[in-house]
Parts: C-alpha cells; sequence; structure tokens
C-alpha cells in the first residue's frame, strides 16, 4: 500500500492484542511472537481522517502524538456472519524521523 500522501499519527500507544478477554490470550504470530495494535490516524491528501488500528509483530517505539511511517503496511478484506471490514497490518511502524534518517 502506498503510503507517501497520508499522514498517520499514533493516537493510542502500542499495546498486546487481546484474542479473548475472558481469559486475557494474547495473539501471536506463527513464530510465537506477541501481536500489538496500534491506533492511529490517517490524513489524506484531501484531509480527510479515519481511525485505524495497525497490527504489528514485536512493540513500536512510538508513543501518542508521534507521527509514524508505516513500513510494508497491507489491508486484508474479511468477512464473518454478514459483517465484513479491513484489517491492517504492517512489518514495522516506525517514528517518522526515524525512517526518514534510514532512508
Amino acid at each position: 500500500m502506498d503510503t507517501s500522501k497520508l499522514a498517520i499519527t499514533c493516537v493510542k500507544a502500542p499495546r498486546p492484542r487481546v484474542l479473548n478477554k475472558d481469559t486475557g490470550e494474547i495473539k501471536t504470530d506463527k513464530n510465537g511472537n506477541t501481536v500489538y495494535e496500534v491506533t492511529v490516524s490517517v490524513e489524506d491528501e484531501f484531509g480527510r481522517i479515519e481511525l485505524v488500528k495497525i497490527g504489528t509483530t514485536g512493540e513500536p517505539p512510538i508513543s501518542a502524538g508521534d507521527a509514524v511511517h508505516a513500513v510494508g503496511l497491507l489491508g486484508y478484506v474479511w468477512e464473518i456472519a454478514g459483517r465484513w471490514g479491513i484489517s491492517y497490518r504492517a512489518a514495522a511502524l516506525l517514528p517518522q524521523q526515524e525512517a526518514a534518517a534510514s532512508v
């Protein structure tokens, strides 16, 4: 997904994704690493803003208010029992200044 024209800002600090609220089971990837969930605002070039949650493996070095660079961002369409949505996953979520320095 091309994110070059998007302004992504962390609005809620990363936290482990909980699969089952009753048992407290935390989501892990196929290698057993904890999957973190980050709530971000995404603003496009026309000023439209949406809040989305992005999943990533490992705790990202970002906090609320940070401008974020989403590395390898993918969107997956899902449907369950007539409901549908889009889940987002990134290879990494980095502070914008750190991502700019590594380019």
